[in-house]
């Protein structure tokens, strides 16, 4: 199984995100994401930040809301 490395880091946001899921992989031109957490998705939006993490550079994505799911 090959792992992606992350280019990400999620900033903000639920505290009960642990740290190893702050660390995503992304396309390039992705300029948002959005992670399903129970029952609700986490919304994280690009900034033009980025950090160093473990020698790798990663660009920042900022908490920007939550929205529940449909049942």
């Amino acid at each position: 199984m090959t792992t992606t490395p992350p280019n990400a880091l999620l900033r903000g946001g639920p505290v009960h995100l642990a740290d190893e899921e702050r660390t995503q992989h992304v396309t390039e031109e992705q300029s948002y994401l959005k992670l399903l957490m129970g029952n609700a998705y986490e919304h994280f939006r690009a900034t033009q930040e980025t950090v160093t993490w473990r020698g790798s550079t990663l660009r920042v994505f900022d908490w920007e809301r939550r929205t529940y799911v449909a049942e």
